[in-house]
């Protein structure tokens, strides 16, 4: 037996399965999905906390290795972006950890600028965006993709200012891109929980997929809490 749907957003048609096993195996993938981006976050800020303790951070950060701490994540990121369809489900496993964990000693820098008390709570701030804005994303009957594109268009303005605010330095231009940032990321996590709720139904989850929606969940919510410390956080004195 066949089952159609008349919404390709909630369901689509798999043969012999019904539609309530269809948004079954969906839920199942979506906890898998947000579970592993949770992992990730957790080692993330494990190794981001251990790294700023210990002093390891600060010791790199007055050689040439800073810029390898801070390259190496964009670099794996890429890696994984373009190949994790290629790679065995142990090696996307793996890239996806050691992504996470190099993330984590890029972010340590954030507990010697921020006070933890602000770190904490703008941290629960970008958890609650997160989770109603990827709860919107899911469950709407919407279609985001035509909001992909000016998505996408926001979050190369944003890293080709930020290029060139490495140089000029502005903290007026930082404090614009953070803003913009929230508001981006905001709209990048509403679009991808839903690009993996579609994208599961086309293919019923199959290769690395899950991995896949885990770095770009975990990417947005990264880059959603860190553009939310930099207008919210406190500084250390």
């Amino acid at each position: 037996m066949t089952t159609y749907s008349n919404d390709p957003l909630s369901r689509t048609w798999q043969p012999g399965a019904a539609a309530g096993s269809i948004d079954l195996q969906l839920r199942s993938f979506m906890l898998r999905v947000f579970n592993t981006m949770a992992g990730g976050l957790g080692l993330t800020g494990i190794v981001a906390y251990a790294a700023a303790s210990s002093g390891l951070y600060a010791a790199i950060a007055g050689t040439p290795l800073i810029w390898l701490v801070m390259l190496a994540p964009f670099g794996l990121a890429l890696l994984l972006g373009f190949r994790v369809g290629q790679m065995s489900p142990a090696a996307a496993q793996a890239a996806f950890w050691s992504y996470a964990a190099l993330m984590g000693l890029s972010l340590a820098g954030i507990f010697l600028i921020y006070t933890g008390n602000s770190i904490a709570r703008v941290f629960f701030i970008a958890a609650g965006t997160f989770a109603a804005t990827a709860a919107w994303g899911y469950t709407t009957r919407t279609d985001l993709t035509r909001f992909g594109s000016f998505l996408v268009m926001g979050l190369i303005g944003i890293i080709l200012a930020g290029l060139v605010n490495l140089f000029i330095g502005s903290s007026a231009l930082q404090f614009a891109l953070s803003v913009i940032g929230v508001v981006v990321f905001t709209g990048l996590t509403a679009w991808d929980t839903q690009r993996m709720k579609t994208m599961f139904l086309a293919n019923g989850g199959a290769g690395n997929l899950a991995i896949m929606g885990a770095l770009m969940l975990y990417l947005d919510f990264v880059n959603l809490f860190v553009s939310l410390l930099q207008v919210l956080g406190t500084r250390r004195d």
